[in-house]
């Protein structure tokens, strides 16, 4: 089956093209027959990025509205061309934010699941609200290709009320005041394939999973499903991240908005998008950036670090003892697989756990391997999140059913 995955946010869009079917297994992840990526430079200016045929082209958009229907073109047309028609495609497969408490699972696309997702626009606007526009603009052009939606929420909806309640008045809780978590096809991807790493039952297995990208989160999975995770009602909660600020004291809020008249926009900008790594180096969201700084003996960006690399150990120490132990530290994402540094640093201060790493593994961009020493107790795994194959894997297996 030809698979289409888009996963669409408000500075960018990501799709992939797989050829694959139902007894495609997750430890035999296919490259893509097409990439395609569109970067926003403005709000009418982007970059498209096409790959396909081993041929790497770009292509200039001023208009979001035809961006979609452009990059499809790219499958169809010219030196990326890999299909005799856009009606060769079988199922299109949508990372989609926000779920709500509602969907549990990835499901099929009906008006009902479009409705839901409109619904929750107000709960992550930058995203579902990309992301059902995505869906529409696919249904528009292939009405008969069924489309599947992937939540990042859903792996984390087995969480138990104790951690998913906020100790606010229950009646906000009633309304939809709760932890979600997010990141959750990444988290899930990563869990199952640690099992297969280690070539046991994910069920045998107490597992603390960092995802540590531009944005950071951390779960902890017990017997194959997510009891806790550091992110809640929204993206901003948890770990310090490049520009997003994680979990702070909210009285700060209330003395800012009464000391220094910041309101809501203004501190919706500061907390997300000028935090974070960016906001106490000053320097740069980038941890090459920020660990350039260090080495030229900038303090601030030595702090920044400091504060980044405590939060992770801290985090990792909450989820352990959520799990009441812990078998398998998992390393995933952008910083997670290939910042040497910041795996050897976080193992260092979880040494009391019988952690011990490898120098020689750690320092050789590892991809799907074990890094631990041979005297760790246990195994420390980095882990290459393939989001968009574990989209197109359950969207073949919905479309097949």
């Amino acid at each position: 089956m030809l698979v289409l995955v888009l996963n669409a946010g408000s500075s960018s869009l990501k799709s992939c093209l797989y050829h694959l079917d139902k007894s495609r297994r997750l430890d035999s992840a296919a490259q893509p027959l097409w990439k395609g990526d569109i970067d926003w430079i403005s709000e009418s200016e982007g970059i498209l990025t096409v790959e396909g045929n081993n041929i790497e082209q770009e292509i200039k958009l001023e208009d979001r509205d035809t961006a979609l229907r452009i990059l499809l073109d790219t499958l169809v047309q010219g030196k990326t061309k890999v299909l005799e028609s856009l009606d060769d495609i079988d199922v299109v497969g949508h990372r989609v934010v926000h779920g709500g408490a509602e969907y549990s699972q990835a499901t099929l696309i009906t008006p009902q699941v479009k409705s839901a997702i409109a619904e929750l626009i107000s709960l992550a606007p930058n995203h579902n609200r990309a992301n059902l526009a995505g869906i529409n603009t696919i249904e528009s052009m292939l009405p008969q290709v069924p489309q599947v939606a992937a939540f990042d929420t859903a792996f984390h909806t087995t969480i138990p009320d104790c951690a998913k309640v906020y100790p606010l008045p229950y009646e906000w809780f009633e309304k939809g005041i709760r932890r979600y978590g997010f990141h959750g096809i990444s988290h899930e991807y990563c869990a199952k394939r640690t099992a297969q790493i280690l070539q046991q039952p994910l069920e045998s297995f107490k597992i603390v999973i960092c995802h540590l990208g531009n944005g950071c989160s951390l779960s902890a999975v017990k017997n194959g499903i997510c009891i806790d995770t550091t992110m809640g009602f929204s993206p901003l909660e948890g770990l310090m991240m490049g520009t997003r600020c994680g979990s702070i004291d909210p009285q700060i809020l209330i003395y800012m908005m009464q000391e220094y008249g910041l309101d809501a926009d203004q501190l919706n900008q500061i907390l997300n998008q000028e935090s974070g790594l960016k906001g106490v180096s000053g320097i740069s969201a980038d941890l090459r950036k920020i660990n350039q700084a260090i080495a030229n003996g900038n303090r601030q960006a030595q702090l920044a670090f400091d504060i980044y690399l405590h939060r992770l150990k801290s985090g990792i120490g909450a989820m352990v003892a959520s799990l009441n132990g812990l078998d398998v530290l998992v390393f995933t994402a952008g910083v997670g697989e290939n910042h040497s540094i910041v795996r050897q640093k976080t193992c260092e201060g979880l040494a009391y756990l019988g952690l011990s790493l490898n120098q020689a593994k750690n320092n050789a961009a590892p991809v799907d391997e074990n890094i631990a020493a041979t005297n760790s107790l246990l195994p420390v795994l980095v882990i290459h999140t393939e989001e968009a194959w574990a989209i197109a894997k359950v969207a073949v297996d919905i479309a097949a059913a």
